[in-house]
Parts: C-alpha cells; sequence; structure tokens
C-alpha cells in the first residue's frame, strides 16, 4: 500500500477496506503514537507524570468501530492509552481533545461516499495536525512500517509489535462526551430567551442526527430550548440512503429547501456528514451564502470581544464575500485575509489570537473552541441573532449579501498553469489599473473601480482541476465576467487571447 494516496495535506481518506485496511489504521496509530503523541509526552495536564494518552472517535460508518480498534492496538503498542469516545461529530471530538488536554483522531470521511473512511488528527488543545505540521512525518513512519509487516510472515502481521517506548503496553477506556459537548456550547451562546422559533434540519443520515437532539433539544438532559425541531434523515446511516451528506451541492439541499418551505419553518439547517460544517437556508427556502453567516457571526463575537474591552481579530480565507472584510472593517476589527484551507485558518487564528474566523466552504472556527471548527456553534449564533429580533431570515442575512457570487466552478484542464496565464494576460491587456496578487492562485481584483468584481482562480492540489470564484456588484457583471473567465480558462493553449 502506497500511503501517499490516501495521506494528503490535510487528513486520511481512501476506500475501504483496500486503501484503508485495519492494517493500514493499526501502522498509522503506531506512527501517530512516535510523530505527535510520544513527542509531546510530559507537556498535558497531568504533566511528566502522566502516561501518554489519546482521545478517538468515529462517524456512523459501519467501517469505523473496527478502524478505530486497529488504530488504538497501534497506539497501545507504542505505549500510549487511548480514551475512546465513540460515536461522534468531528467537532465532538476536538471538544474532547480540547477539554482532556489530549492529541486525538476521528474516524471520517466527511460528505464523501460510503465506500470512504479517513481519520483527522490534531494535537492536544484541538491544534491541526496537517502535512507541514507533523502528517508528512506521520506518512513515512507508518509506510515504513507496513513495509516492514509485509516483509514478515502473513500470520506475524497480525501480532502487534512491542512498544518502540520498550516500556509498557497502553490501556484502552471508554468514555461517553455527548452530554459535556452539549453544555460546553450551550455556555457559550444563550438560546434560552429566543422567541419561539420552527427550525427544519437535515442531518443528510450523519453525525447532526446525533449531536443536534443533544444540544437543541432534550436528549443529553440539558433544559428544553424555545425552538421546534423538524428533523429530516436523522437516521445515522453510513451509506446514505436519502442523498449525499454533501450540502455544499446545491442538489443536496433540494429536501430540506422544501421543508422548510412546506412546514412554514424560520429556517433550515444542513450539516454534512461528520457535522462539522452547517449550511443555513431562509424561511422561502433560498440558500444563505457561508459568507453572510461568517459577518453575521464575525459581527457577534466582535462585539462580545469589544464589550469586554478587547480588540477583535477575525480571519477569512480569500474567496469569501468583499462584504465580510467591509462589514467587519467598518465594526473596527482587525480582519485578516488568508489562503484556503483549515489549517492555515487555524494558524492565523492561533498565531493571532482571533476571536473568530470563517470561510466560504461553511467552516466556522472560534477562540472560544480551542480555535477549531464547529458548524453547531455558528448555527446556535444565526438562532440567537434570528430569534433575538422580529425579521425573518430573509431579511436579517440581506444585510449581509449585498454583493453577488457565481459560486465555485471547477474546470477540468491539462495544464492549470497555462490557462491562469491566458487569463491573466487577457484581463491585464484588457484592464491596465487591475490589482493581482498571489496568496493563494491568482486573485484578480477591479473593486476600486466601476464596475466593481473580482475573481479568484486555484489549482487542486491534488486533481487536474482549476477553480474558479467570482464576485460582482451585480448579476449582469458577475455573469459577464464569470462567462469570460470561463471561455479562456477552456480554450486550447494555441488560442491565447480573447476579449476580457
Amino acid at each position: 500500500m502506497d500511503l501517499s494516496q490516501i495521506i494528503k495535506a490535510y487528513d486520511v481518506r481512501g476506500t475501504v477496506p483496500d486503501q484503508l485496511s485495519p492494517q493500514v489504521a493499526r501502522a498509522i496509530g503506531r506512527a501517530f503514537a512516535r510523530v505527535v503523541v510520544l513527542a509531546g509526552a510530559g507537556t498535558g495536564p497531568g504533566g511528566a507524570d502522566a502516561s501518554p494518552a489519546v482521545v478517538v472517535g468515529h462517524d456512523m460508518r459501519d467501517s469505523g468501530p473496527e478502524l478505530v480498534e486497529a488504530f488504538a492496538a497501534g497506539l497501545t503498542a507504542e505505549g500510549v492509552d487511548v480514551t475512546r469516545i465513540g460515536l461522534c461529530s468531528t467537532d465532538g471530538l476536538y471538544h474532547a481533545s480540547g477539554v482532556l488536554g489530549l492529541p486525538g483522531a476521528m474516524f471520517t470521511a466527511s460528505h464523501n461516499p460510503a465506500a470512504y473512511n479517513g481519520i483527522k488528527l490534531c494535537r492536544a488543545g484541538a491544534r491541526p495536525v496537517g502535512e507541514a505540521t507533523g502528517l508528512a512525518d506521520i506518512r513515512e513512519v507508518a509506510q515504513a512500517i507496513l513495509d516492514d509487516d509485509d516483509a514478515r510472515p502473513a500470520d506475524a502481521s497480525q501480532v502487534p509489535a512491542a512498544p518502540s517506548s520498550g516500556t509498557r503496553t497502553g490501556t484502552v477506556t471508554d468514555r461517553d462526551t455527548l452530554a459535556d459537548y452539549a453544555t460546553f456550547l450551550r455556555g457559550l451562546v444563550d438560546l434560552s430567551g429566543l422567541r419561539p422559533l420552527k427550525v427544519v434540519v437535515d442531518a443528510g443520515n450523519g453525525m447532526g442526527g446525533y449531536t443536534v437532539p443533544a444540544v437543541l433539544g432534550e436528549a443529553a438532559g440539558l433544559p428544553a430550548l424555545p425552538l421546534e425541531i423538524v428533523p429530516l434523515y436523522f437516521e445515522l446511516d453510513g451509506t446514505f440512503p436519502n442523498h449525499e451528506a454533501n450540502p455544499l451541492e446545491p442538489a443536496n439541499l433540494v429536501d430540506l429547501q422544501t421543508a422548510v418551505v412546506a412546514n412554514e419553518a424560520d429556517l433550515g439547517l444542513a450539516f454534512d456528514g461528520d457535522a462539522d460544517r452547517c449550511f443555513v437556508v431562509d424561511e422561502r427556502g433560498v440558500a444563505v451564502s457561508p459568507s453572510a453567516v461568517t459577518a453575521l457571526v464575525g459581527l457577534r463575537e466582535v462585539e462580545k470581544e469589544q464589550a469586554a474591552g478587547r480588540t477583535p481579530t477575525v480571519i477569512h480565507n480569500l474567496i469569501t464575500s468583499r462584504a465580510v472584510p467591509d462589514l467587519l472593517s467598518a465594526a473596527r476589527a482587525e480582519v485578516v485575509r488568508t489562503r484556503v484551507g483549515h489549517s492555515f485558518i487555524k494558524a492565523e487564528m492561533a498565531e493571532r489570537d482571533a476571536v473568530f474566523g470563517g470561510e466560504h466552504s461553511a467552516h466556522y472556527y472560534f477562540r472560544d473552541f480551542f480555535f477549531a471548527d464547529t458548524g453547531m456553534l455558528a448555527a446556535m449564533h444565526v438562532l440567537a441573532a434570528l430569534g433575538g429580533q422580529q425579521h425573518p431570515l430573509s431579511a436579517l442575512a440581506g444585510m449581509y449579501e449585498p454583493y453577488v457570487a457565481s459560486g465555485e466552478i471547477n474546470s477540468t484542464v491539462p495544464d492549470a498553469a497555462a490557462a491562469t496565464r491566458r487569463v491573466l494576460d487577457a484581463y491585464q491587456a484588457a484592464y491596465p489599473g487591475i490589482v493581482v496578487d498571489r496568496l493563494d492562485g491568482v486573485t484578480v481584483s477591479h473593486w476600486d473601480d466601476n464596475p466593481q468584481w473580482w475573481f479568484n482562480l486555484r489549482a487542486s492540489n491534488t486533481e487536474p482541476l482549476l477553480r474558479l470564484n467570482v464576485e460582482a456588484a451585480d448579476e449582469d457583471i458577475m455573469v459577464k465576467v464569470r462567462d469570460d473567465v470561463l471561455s479562456l480558462v477552456r480554450a486550447e493553449a494555441d488560442d491565447a487571447g480573447g476579449a476580457a
């Protein structure tokens, strides 16, 4: 098995069992122990006397428990204790890592189809593990372990290796953290005084069906809130029998949009498979832009920070609407623009002690939540904002959506660099005063002049795709820029030129 196929920039993800098997999970567990856990031993809440330990959870996929068992066997073989928290959302795992002060591993493939599973890894306090912060080393060590296993007799590969520390074999204990997670979130946003709201929630047969009743309902023993929850697809089912658990695709929001209108609900919420992302639909069944949610939640967090006498910092990625920095800067927040990707946002959040961060992919990050992303907390802020006034969500969200965006459009191209050059050459010739930056791909901006527009082109790290995002002051301008750029991107290399 070549682990470079499944261990990428941010996490582990592959098909089960041909790519991600119990043997592979065991090897990754041992590698995680050596690279992250044992390297940081003695730095947790127990100090030097504490045994190294990891907290591990999984989503509703059928392969999760077996992979967790194998991963735990790898950890204990290295002398690391394991706390298993069983079924949880990814932000539930981050909460456990944060409050327990332990490195963590979440077995999930998020919104990927049923044949997939994966692992999201973090250091103690939910700090991310990405390619530049340990994942590449984990891949190298795990590959060596697998190669060594392949060289041993077949029956010997099933026997856990002796602890590399030479001291002890780790222990495995089970712990239920759902009620603690729900209580923690309830303590961050007070929903008790809202006007009554009817909320349709589409869990997509993912972990939202487990966490929503605990946080927004009474399943974890918390007091009732003034919310009437209309559930869609709350049954945990990793085969996703109703639709993919990926609300970023418009087709997967149709059931929610229909149910919101049919039930005359105040809003709808859709969670992805591991429930770390949340998408919002207004009372008309119209999707609310994640950029609008970023602005709404960001302004709430800014106000709270200023009330405490602190200067707030908010992070957003470069494909977020220009409304986000406009509104937050007007509220006297320090606004920092970063590359697309959770590792970049989390790094900036921690370095700048930012109170909040948002991505247009509907990942929302909170300092109060260990600088990690949680769709549930973002949803609670939306509920608090809506229930604290009398206007419908469409009117409230409209305050944060003054511009028109294309959404992300992917083009399959044989040479992304050449296609980008074609676009850039055409636009620099047509608009000599445009602003170009290369923070992440190429961003071309005509925002300081009329007509107002900007676009970003980014190449995929893993596929022959070029991703386009366009925003403009009105629909006609957005459509023109979008279509012009796409015609240049998709042109043959010898057909350079074309009017921008």
